[in-house]
């Protein structure tokens, strides 16, 4: 029953990690605001650090394909294995923004 139970909690923990879990609510979010550098800390292991995918699909010319509210939708709802809500409000906006303009 304890490795079970232990087994459980790391692999909650792993999923959490990859899909960037675990923000420090106390400040804020470090990177409130910088698109960048909140897709490289929610979205780039699974799209790739240079946005060229990897267990997602390739984001580097994701503009020319979806706009700027589409893909706001797509972070706000998730999409395929892709779960909804990594970046809320005002941090989906502006990596929305950001990745509109990958063309």
């Amino acid at each position: 029953m304890k490795k079970k139970l232990l087994a459980l909690m790391m692999g909650t923990s792993l999923v959490l990690a990859a899909c960037g879990g675990g923000e420090d609510e106390a400040t804020g979010g470090a990177n409130a605001g910088d698109p960048e550098k909140l897709y490289n800390q929610k979205c780039s292991s699974c799209h790739g650090g240079d946005l060229q995918g990897g267990a997602g699909p390739k984001l580097s010319d994701v503009g020319a394909r979806l706009s700027q509210e589409e893909i706001e939708s797509v972070i706000a709802n998730g999409q395929g294995s892709m779960p909804p809500g990594l970046l809320k409000g005002e941090d989906a906006t502006a990596v929305a923004e950001w990745l509109a303009g990958k063309k």
